[in-house]
């Protein structure tokens, strides 16, 4: 089989996206399937946006991640996790 590259050229994974047709803004998402996928993160700056990437370290109980959410950092940003975990 032929890959191009992209993310989705990796079993499993399937990625959706949404913009705001009012506003420059959106987000996207990587769903990790039934099993969901080892997961870490690297999280820079000086005022970091995050939700719940703490569990991915070496000492958190979380083993699989079963999504990935990519949005702006604000709070209205973090929420829509929220929208993916519904």
């Amino acid at each position: 089989m032929e890959t191009s590259g992209a993310i989705t050229d990796v079993d499993g994974l399937t990625v959706g996206h949404w913009t705001s047709p009012d506003r420059p803004t959106g987000c996207t998402v990587v769903l990790c399937g039934a099993a969901g996928a080892v997961a870490s993160c690297d999280v820079r700056g000086g005022a970091p946006g995050t939700r719940e990437t703490d569990l991915l370290g070496p000492f958190g109980a979380v083993e699989r991640a079963h999504a990935i959410v990519l949005s702006g950092g604000s709070a209205f940003g973090l929420e829509t996790a929220s929208g993916v975990v519904r």
